[in-house]
């Protein structure tokens, strides 16, 4: 990532599994990076399986590091211990069109889009014994829900994006998409979030789509919202279903095999397929980089026994050079490599419900909903009264509850604090920049303002 990687809109939507770096030339007369071929179309049972396997792998690919980067970074609990600038733009809210990350991120995005793409315009059509019906349901679900967390995120990030919903396979098919707003961009969420939640099994499956993730990533539609009563309910199916509990201790979240009750959706890896997070926290003493480093106030928030309690377990300390050293530890299978990608738990859904039930003034339901997370983590409960103190209270847990996941930096956004918390008072620098070589290949898309 040392060297700008040049990605083009409608290229990133071919589905490419590896990134190419293109001469400035290139631009003049783009081709795509990859299309689909006959012999590799999706046809029947084996080629629908893989194809969808092949959207999570692509959705994997942006929450390995890009995304919970561009979550956690940005915000107050993060800093970039280094010198590369696409990590200090991020970490100082100086983003720049041509940022190698960001460029990155959008590119790995689309790609999904058009994994997602591909089998839901294919997979009706099969007709394969091999194939029975409630399976061909369960694909097309789980390509609906892939599609609606890829174009939550797009929105969270980059405000209305182009909505591209039929599979892209030539340059023709991916130029001249102009961006749709964050209404309609939220509106596509929704229409497939309400498709998947039909087609998929009620099974608790934590590594695959299922209803139970549908409505987790449904309740955190509607919270960004503001639909608070929607959110209230979409959190408290999840929360009443049996297949999932917040686990004790705190760290049993993020111990091998992983997979815990508190798990509504996470991704898997393995030492084949290697999840490198770890080695951006560790230091160098462990064999990591220590790219990534707690700021002190985080560090504070987490060792104190009335603010972390067991969240303290996220830090690890050694000693380099005769002194102590804190890093992150929710990343550690430094042996491994198998950490998860951890993008839908229980207690985010205790914590969406408590924040809508405090905005409809069901103040002490909506303290309830926080001292449950708060009792998980072993501290006092919450004796907040106010709505207001109440709020404060829930952003606070969630700064602490998600330390170290793709959470903090959206959040403050979303409730309109990122001014009064990080300083950053130009809200244009609230949305993340158009990719530069995106505007150049395709002069439909515009630009976010203040780029």
């Amino acid at each position: 990532m040392k060297s700008t990687i040049h990605h083009l809109f409608f290229a990133a939507l071919l589905g490419a599994t590896t990134l190419s770096i293109t001469a400035c030339n290139d631009l003049l007369e783009p081709t795509p990076v990859q299309q689909l071929a006959d012999d590799k179309a999706i046809t029947d049972a084996g080629s629908a399986r893989s194809a969808t396997i092949g959207v999570y792998d692509r959705v994997q690919a942006y929450y390995q590091l890009n995304w919970p980067v561009l979550g956690f970074l940005p915000g107050d609990n993060v800093r970039f211990n280094g010198t590369l600038n696409q990590f200090l733009q991020i970490d100082q809210n100086q983003l720049s069109a041509d940022n190698v990350l960001i460029t990155e991120a959008w590119t790995q995005m689309y790609q999904a889009v058009n994994g997602a793409n591909n089998v839901l315009a294919a997979l009706p059509a099969i007709n394969d014994p091999l194939l029975p019906a409630a399976e061909k349901n369960q694909l097309l679900g789980e390509a609906h829900f892939l599609r609606a967390l890829v174009y939550f995120d797009l929105g969270r990030g980059w405000g209305g994006v182009p909505l591209v919903l039929t599979p892209t396979r030539t340059k023709e098919n991916g130029s001249g998409q102009r961006r749709s707003s964050l209404a309609q961009t939220y509106d596509q969420v929704l229409s497939d979030l309400t498709q998947a939640e039909s087609l998929l099994p009620e099974t608790a499956t934590r590594n695959r789509a299922v209803k139970a993730a549908a409505r987790a990533l449904r309740a955190r539609l509607h919270l960004y919202r503001q639909q608070w009563s929607e959110a209230e309910a979409y959190a408290t199916q999840v929360i009443g279903s049996s297949n999932y509990r917040l686990v004790t201790p705190y760290r049993a979240i993020s111990t091998a095999p992983f997979l815990s009750q508190e798990s509504v959706f996470e991704l898997s890896f393995s030492n084949s397929d290697a999840n490198s997070m770890w080695n951006n926290w560790f230091p160098s003493a462990l064999g990591g980089q220590f790219n990534f480093q707690p700021v002190p106030a985080a560090i504070t928030l987490l060792n104190d026994p009335a603010t972390g309690g067991s969240r303290s377990a996220l830090l690890a300390s050694t000693t380099i050079n005769g002194s102590s050293v804190t890093y992150g530890n929710l990343y550690s299978r430094s042996a491994q490599r198998d950490d998860p990608s951890y993008v839908l738990r229980l207690a985010e859904q205790y914590l969406i419900r408590a924040e809508a039930r405090a905005r409809q003034s069901k103040l002490t339901d909506a303290l309830a909903d926080l001292n449950a997370v708060r009792v998980r983590a072993g501290i006092e409960p919450s004796k907040a009264v106010t709505a207001e103190a109440l709020l404060l209270a829930i952003e606070n847990e969630r700064r602490v509850e998600f330390a170290f996941e793709a959470d903090r930096w959206f959040d403050l956004v979303r409730t309109g604090r990122a001014a009064t918390v990080l300083g950053v008072t130009d809200q244009r620098r609230w949305l993340f920049p158009i990719p530069f070589n995106d505007l150049v290949a395709d002069r439909s898309l515009e630009q976010n303002p203040g780029y």
